[in-house]
């Protein structure tokens, strides 16, 4: 099953959770241009046998929320995000989180200016082995706990560009990255931090 949607509509919120059909395995959106959706969360929740979606013609101007967004995308290997505009997202808590077969993520164009959770954003991504946050604007995010939570296959990460000033909760951050090798967290400030619980339990650092 192929499914192309056209119509103008305000909220993707659970638009496909947990749809069950063994065979919508591609959706394609087209002729998004005036769209005011501000709601995407749960969009693709736990759709387990898609394999491709195409957004190339995809309008996210005027989205806040994406928590949950491709959470048990489980078939999906790879997904293009470089038309995505995120100027007004402020959660993207648990964005990928179950994300099991997901093996690249270029987030080189994501705006992250006015996000203010991260909290579990790339918890069990099992197959993604390298992530480059470097452009990752965290100035007003005050919640990353478990935000790379069991990211098992994950060997480096360099968070040197990272702003915490505001985060209260880092709890369980990098709990279980048994892969983990070598971490920067060179300019961490670590002063408003409330919960540090679990932080790195079975991280091989």
């Amino acid at each position: 099953m192929k499914i192309i949607i056209n119509h103008q509509i305000k909220s993707f919120k659970v638009l496909f959770a947990r749809v069950e059909s063994d065979c919508m395995c591609s959706i394609a959106f087209k002729k998004y241009h005036r769209i005011n959706i501000t709601d995407m969360s749960r969009m693709f929740f736990y759709l387990g046998d898609l394999n491709e979606i195409n957004f190339s013609n995809f309008n996210t101007n005027n989205v806040k929320d994406m928590s949950v967004m491709f959470s048990g995308c489980s078939s999906l290997k790879e997904i293009n995000l470089s038309k995505f505009n995120n100027n007004n997202v402020t959660d993207m808590r648990a964005m990928f989180v179950n994300y099991s077969s997901l093996t690249q993520l270029n987030l080189s164009n994501f705006n992250t200016d006015n996000v203010t959770s991260v909290s579990a954003m790339f918890s069990k991504c099992f197959s993604l082995k390298e992530l480059n946050l470097f452009n990752f604007n965290s100035n007003n995010v005050i919640y990353m706990r478990h935000m790379f939570n069991e990211y098992s296959s994950l060997k480096e990460l360099n968070l040197s560009n990272f702003n915490i000033n505001n985060i209260t909760n880092m709890s369980h951050m990098f709990n279980e990255c048994s892969s983990l090798k070598k971490l920067n967290l060179s300019n961490f400030n670590t002063n408003k931090v409330i919960d540090m619980s679990h932080i790195f339990i079975i991280a091989h650092l």
